[in-house]
């Protein structure tokens, strides 16, 4: 990744290629946005490094005194080499920005992947790429807030750790001094407190920005302008605080503060300017004399920023943390307006040319922002990901005479073979379980003498050979599916697999390649809950709706047992993309359209998803996949919402539709039905008569394809668009 870096020897401004920093847990990583480019602390420091050595020791004092500590304890020798050794190091800038939670670190559940944040910290919110953030240095954006105005979170709350250490009162005048971009700051949230405001700074343009933000008056310090406002506004007795928000050398704000304040007023430093506080002013009004440390509470301390404690809210009310999402709720409010402080955005590639500028005089800004390209505006839209949905044509069938029995296939006898589809089929009518193929001989064997089977093999190619078998089951694991459907479709064979369909969008791609091949596209995919008959009764009884609907569908998958083969991701693919076909299927039956997009989160780990389907016609469909719900709760709930009506499944044991007329279904007295049943009679018809197949096949695949779409949707953080041709 890029990021931006000084050398503070040489004064050398760089992007510079770094390595990405890890998730470490307790805090999440986030890709960068919008960040803000601080036309005051950091030009300071951009312009300390350009000094001499000599320059560099009189502008910091304090770090002179620890060098020469050092002298006297560890030799000139040693301390030059660890002097030296430390300002020829690349340094970061930056300390606030808006990006993307890009992924979670392990204690984290307030922030999932995708979500918009608004970043703090000098060591955490750097002008780079991706940057990772403690949990106490970032906090949600609130709804309706633009990333460029949230990179605005942290300057924000060091206006208002100043303000609040202020202590304004309605009805009260205040004085701000310096009108950059922590001043206008400081000049909005004192005018939403109730609080008059004058503002004094030497810059023309500054002070009529103040006033359109809400000052009363403003001008430069050294006219009369200034005091003739504090006066008219006061009566006479002074401002009851002061804001230093100015830096630079000279000591007028401190002596303005002064001269301006009333008896035992406040002043507040908030910037870096000089502190010859006048002793005999200061004295004679009793002044109180206060420092306002940076964002609040908890900075600088590393078990509150890096060990994420917090404070209690009885103790401490305002953290650094909470004065960071005070600020962008004022923001999403409106209370405060940051869009007048954009001066410059600059894009992100641009940054030492833009530094340049600022510190040259060239670009004159009260605040300057970088540009991310991978996240800003309409490059984000078109750079949104895609999973293509494929397409075959296919030339249509002659009409098959029908023909008893139909004879099947099996490759595959293991548990949902054998538990959920034989059962089934062994006392059909009309039906022929003619072989069963599996890798090892006794399963095979076992399969045959419960079920009936003529002839046990562990030999596919005799059997995709075999005319005389009309279709074929494919039940194995789920890396295996896809090439197995693929064989046994070129073998002209009708063919039920199992879900999933494909584990990738180039087995998706491989299987529609042997139905374009073949001609041959009678596949069904076991997509079983569109064939429920509670389900299906209770579809009918909720009718044809005429506008947009959301569905919310909740699956209690539960844990697996250690040791599944369901685990084996790396081999068999997530556990949603195993099983999420299902409930993606279901829902678009029920709303009776294909998806156009997909957006996917997640717990860490991506074991417990939340999943948003978008359709054309505008519906909406939600599904929570989580395995961490408990045993006892039911597995799936689903209720669909739309023209006025509702439906409610409650596990397949009941179901009720409310609308003009309420339907509730009788409680079953048997075991739930998932549909395995019908969806086989549906099978074995369209088998033995030539039928058209119980779901058409573009349906299959775009189930499979937004099945797939959700791992592209969580390594992205970011909607996947399904791509048709």
């Amino acid at each position: 990744m890029k990021q931006v870096v000084q050398n503070y020897k040489s004064g050398e401004l760089a992007v510079l290629d770094v390595p990405v920093p890890g998730c470490k847990p307790g805090g999440v990583l986030v890709r960068s946005a919008f960040s803000l480019i601080s036309t005051g602390t950091e030009l300071m420091k951009v312009s300390e490094a350009g000094m001499s050595m000599l320059g560099k020791a009189r502008s910091r004092p304090d770090q002179v005194a620890k060098v020469m500590q050092s002298v006297a304890t560890n030799g000139v020798p040693a301390t030059y080499r660890k002097v030296m050794g430390k300002l020829d190091s690349y340094t970061p800038l930056g300390y606030s920005l808006c990006g993307v939670v890009e992924e979670v670190g392990a204690g984290i559940d307030d922030v999932k992947v995708g979500d918009l944040v608004a970043c703090a910290g000098n060591e955490h919110a750097l002008h780079a790429e991706l940057n990772w953030v403690p949990k106490n240095l970032y906090v949600p954006v609130p709804d309706g807030l633009a990333p460029q105005h949230a990179a605005f979170g942290t300057v924000g709350s060091i206006a208002m750790q100043g303000v609040r250490q202020g202590e304004p009162q309605l009805g009260e005048v205040a004085l701000v001094i310096g009108l950059g971009l922590i001043g206008q700051l400081v000049v909005q949230l004192l005018a939403a407190a109730g609080v008059r405001v004058v503002g004094a700074d030497p810059d023309p343009a500054r002070c009529e920005l103040a006033e359109r933000l809400g000052a009363a008056a403003c001008g430069d310090p050294a006219s009369a302008a200034v005091e003739n406002a504090v006066a008219e506004l006061t009566d006479g007795h002074g401002v009851d605080q002061v804001y230093l928000a100015a830096g630079g050398g000279s000591n007028q704000p401190v002596e303005l503060a002064a001269k301006l304040a009333r008896d035992r007023g406040r002043v507040v430093d908030i910037g870096k300017c000089r502190l010859d506080l006048p002793w005999n002013a200061y004295y004679e009004k009793e002044l109180d004399v206060r420092f306002s440390r940076s964002y609040g509470p908890g900075r600088y301390d590393p078990e509150y920023e890096l060990q994420g404690r917090d404070y209690p809210i009885g103790y401490v009310r305002w953290t650094e943390r909470r004065n960071l999402a005070c600020f962008l709720d004022l923001a999403a409010r409106g209370k405060v307006d940051v869009e007048p402080l954009i001066s410059h955005v600059a894009d992100f590639d641009d940054a030492v040319e833009t530094y340049r500028r600022l510190k040259d005089g060239e670009l004159k800004a009260v605040t300057a922002l970088f540009r991310y390209p991978e996240q800003a505006g309409e490059a984000e839209e078109a750079k949104a990901p895609a999973v293509a949905v494929p397409t075959a044509e296919v030339k249509a069938a002659p009409a098959r005479a029908a023909k008893t029995p139909v004879k099947l296939a099996f490759i595959g006898a293991g548990n949902y073979a054998t538990s959920m589809l034989l059962p089934h089929l062994a006392r059909r009518e009309g039906v022929e379980l003619s072989t069963v193929v599996t890798t090892t001989s006794l399963s095979g064997a076992n399969a045959q003498r419960k079920f009936g089977f003529a002839e046990a093999t562990t030999d596919l190619d005799a059997v995709l050979g075999d005319k005389s078998i009309d279709a074929v089951f494919v039940v194995t694991r789920h890396s295996s599916h896809a090439e197995l459907t693929r064989q046994a479709l070129l073998a002209g064979k009708t063919v039920f697999v199992e879900k999933p369909l494909a584990l990738t969008e180039d087995e998706l791609s491989g299987v529609l390649a042997a139905v374009q091949e073949s001609g041959n596209d009678r596949l069904q995919v076991g997509f079983n809950r569109r064939f429920a008959p509670l389900l299906q009764e209770a579809r009918n009884h909720f009718g044809a709706r005429s506008g947009p609907a959301h569905l919310r569908y909740l699956v209690n998958a539960g844990r697996l047992d250690h040791g599944s083969w369901y685990l084996q991701q790396g081999s068999e693919g997530s556990r949603f993309v195993g099983e999420g076909g299902h409930f993606i299927d279901t829902a678009s039956w029920l709303l009776d359209a294909d998806p156009v997009s997909v957006y996917a989160t997640a717990s860490s780990g991506n074991e417990d998803l939340q999943v948003v389907l978008r359709y054309p016609d505008g519906s909406t469909a939600t599904i929570g996949y989580v395995t961490t719900g408990p045993s006892g709760f039911p597995k799936e709930t689903l209720d669909l919402v739309a023209d006025g009506r509702a439906l409610r499944l409650d596990d397949f044991v009941r179901a009720s539709v409310y609308g003009r007329k309420k339907w509730v279904s009788s409680r079953l007295p048997k075991a739930r039905d998932k549909g395995q049943n019908a969806e086989l009679a549906a099978f074995i018809k369209a088998v033995r008569t030539g039928g058209p197949m119980p779901v058409p096949l573009e349906s299959l695949v775009a189930t499979t394809a937004a099945t797939l779409a959700v791992q592209a949707g969580l390594a992205g953080g970011v909607p996947v668009t399904l791509a048709r041709p």
